[in-house]
């Protein structure tokens, strides 16, 4: 058995932008589902969903039967979690409110084996495919995607520093936590939220480090393509569940579907 592909890890180095969606339901039925709607990718996410391993892993199978890569958004940049989504399966790690170059450095070697780093060793798991993939200890390292969130103009500020840490594949640009940190809470679309996820952007393009964000609707999104992003999302799975209920209940009583979650993703 060899050691699986991280596809993931590949797209950021290609011009094609890949397309995901958040997963926020917490359901593996719902996983799979979004899994076969046709995005490149699907993010899981356990810093704002109430989700513990063991939930997280039934996503992870369900993930796996379909055509979509899986991306896990780590509760906190905390060595022991890493160490038991690696174990039970992840490959590419999104971690919060990466601040600085230290905490980046941190970041990373939580997900490298010692000589890199300092992630506990364990031999029988579902990573190694349960012990079947000979090398794994040894290759794991080449197929684990890291990519650090930055949600505040002080992570932007010092986006260089961070760019500089050895191994960081992907930095992603946090806009609803940056718009409520330069005191727009709740409007992404404030021309100086923009202008700062521009620039946030720019420096990464400037150092061939690929940049991602997500947006709430293809409008949005598509203008972050333009600017250069390497990866986006749009919405997620509760978001887009609770539009369509909402266009559609508007379309039979005659009324206007509800915006007022736009900008929520």
């Amino acid at each position: 058995m060899t050691l699986p592909v991280n596809r993931f890890k590949q797209w950021l180095g290609e011009s094609r932008v890949p397309v995901g969606t958040w997963l926020m339901t917490a359901s593996p039925n719902v996983a799979e589902a979004i899994g076969f709607a046709g995005f490149d990718y699907v993010v899981l996410d356990m810093e704002h969903v109430p989700v513990d391993v063991p939930q997280a892993m039934a996503i992870m199978q369900a993930v796996a039967g379909t055509p979509a890569e899986l991306v896990v958004r780590l509760p906190w940049n905390d060595p022991v979690m890493v160490k038991r989504m690696l174990d039970s399966g992840a490959q590419t790690l999104m971690f919060p409110y990466i601040q600085n170059a230290e905490e980046a450095r941190q970041a990373v070697a939580s997900t490298r084996y010692p000589g890199r780093g300092f992630r506990g060793v364990a031999a029988v798991h579902r990573a190694s495919r349960y012990g079947t993939v000979k090398r794994y200890l040894q290759e794991a390292d080449r197929e684990i995607g890291v990519i650090l969130q930055l949600e505040t103009p002080e992570a932007l500020a010092v986006l260089p520093e961070i760019a500089e840490v050895d191994d960081v594949d992907a930095v992603f640009v946090g806009p609803g936590d940056l718009s409520a940190a330069m005191d727009h809470i709740g409007d992404i679309r404030h021309p100086e939220v923009q202008e700062a996820i521009a620039g946030a952007v720019a420096a990464c393009r400037a150092r061939d480090l690929p940049c991602g964000i997500v947006g709430a609707d293809p409008a949005l999104v598509g203008e972050y393509i333009a600017k250069g992003f390497a990866f986006v999302a749009i919405g997620s799975d509760m978001s887009l569940m609770m539009s369509r209920a909402q266009e559609y209940l508007a379309a039979v009583r005659g009324e206007s579907a509800a915006t007022e979650n736009s900008g929520v993703y």
